[in-house]
């Protein structure tokens, strides 16, 4: 079937409402619009070199935690909660009682991802590993009581205050064994010569529209994107994430969702999502590359630093590593006194790379301000 060819749906009658069933999509594709092929080899050729510049920062490790952190923020921003990425770094034992909920809801997300990405060693992408990932998401938050890790046994809508007055209504719960399988198919038929980035973008439309959970859906489908790229080996490890690229413009996001299923136009659909993945790329790469600036510049300051330049080098390095962190910590990676550690940090604190954050004169939390600047 050619994507400008696609036929999005049709409704059902329901108890006093109509829901949307969405065209199964595990089938052939083809296209004759060209313009979609030229954002296809953009997008391919970015992510490639995300790829590949990925191995030479000082710690993929942190950029990729840092990344998921952001995502999660950003994630659940869209979901309303307000945890900022500096907040989600710190311990749980330092979070005011009246932001616990919102940090514990970004921490989940975390947990999730990267459960999810060491679970696909041993379990494609699938609803099985969906679920798992849902029910992490849930756990001891809002929605716990939604049937967290089970695809929904009722009906659900999205805007409105209830079925009658809803913006959109997804297929019957009754439907989604069958809208899943068909969606899990088209994502491991590997006879189909699709484009993987085609393929993707697809899914999560498909996603969206089946909204297969009560809650949570619009994380675990902006998660199921990071998967598929981790799975299909378009990236080696978990390093893109369009959560941001959504939530810039949220309107333009569910626009393209809502114009897809109104007036079939799945085309325009791929060409939004395609654009996501270049531009996302781009903005990792960059960021990428200012860490491997930052590293120079702070290896260069702390080199004249005479006998406090060993300290500052293990300090530095430790930092980007870890970027919050305490003066009971610096007298630990560094070996230092008490009073040593805290100058130490005092220098480091007048170069403006780290800052402190609790406004407090004891018990202080600093945080690596140039490294987490580059995450905002």
């Amino acid at each position: 079937m050619k994507i400008e060819d696609y036929i999005s749906g049709h409704y059902e009658q329901g108890y006093r409402y109509k829901y949307f069933v969405p065209s199964k999509i595990n089938h052939g594709w083809t296209w004759e619009d060209s313009s979609l092929s030229v954002l296809l080899e953009k997008a391919s050729l970015k992510l490639g070199e995300l790829n590949s510049l990925a191995g030479f920062v000082p710690s993929i490790d942190l950029f990729i935690h840092l990344h998921v952190t952001k995502e999660s923020v950003i994630s659940s921003r869209i979901e309303g909660t307000k945890t900022e990425i500096d907040e989600a770094l710190f311990p749980e034992d330092e979070i005011l009682p009246e932001h616990r909920h919102d940090y514990n809801e970004v921490k989940n997300y975390i947990k999730a991802l990267n459960a999810s990405v060491e679970r696909l060693k041993t379990l494609p992408l699938s609803t099985p590993l969906l679920n798992e990932a849902h029910e992490i998401l849930l756990a001891g938050v809002r929605g716990e009581s939604r049937q967290p890790g089970e695809l929904r046994r009722s009906q659900n809508w999205i805007g409105g205050t209830s079925l009658s007055d809803a913006v959109f209504i997804p297929p019957s719960h009754e439907l989604i064994g069958g809208l899943m399988g068909d969606l899990e198919n088209f994502i491991r038929n590997n006879s189909l010569n699709i484009p993987q980035l085609i393929r993707i973008a697809m899914a999560h439309y498909q996603f969206e529209t089946i909204h297969p959970y009560l809650d949570g859906n619009g994380r675990i489908g902006r998660l199921m994107i990071t998967l598929f790229l981790v799975e299909k080996r378009l990236l080696d490890k978990p390093l893109l994430y369009l959560s941001y690229f959504f939530e810039k413009n949220r309107n333009l996001y569910y626009d393209n969702l809502t114009r897809t299923r109104t007036a079939n136009d799945l085309i325009q659909w791929v060409k939004y999502f395609l654009t996501g993945i270049e531009q996302v790329s781009v903005q990792s790469i960059d960021t990428l590359k200012s860490i491997l600036n930052l590293k120079d510049e702070i290896d260069k300051e702390t080199v004249s630093w005479k006998r406090r330049s060993l300290s500052a080098r293990i300090l530095s390095d430790h930092l980007f590593q870890n970027p919050v962190i305490k003066i009971k910590d610096v007298q630990r990676v560094c070996d230092l006194s008490v009073k040593a550690s805290g100058d130490l940090v005092k220098a480091f604190v007048e170069k403006k790379l780290l800052a402190e954050v609790t406004g407090q004169t004891r018990y202080q939390i600093f945080t690596f301000k140039p490294y987490l600047d580059l995450f905002r």
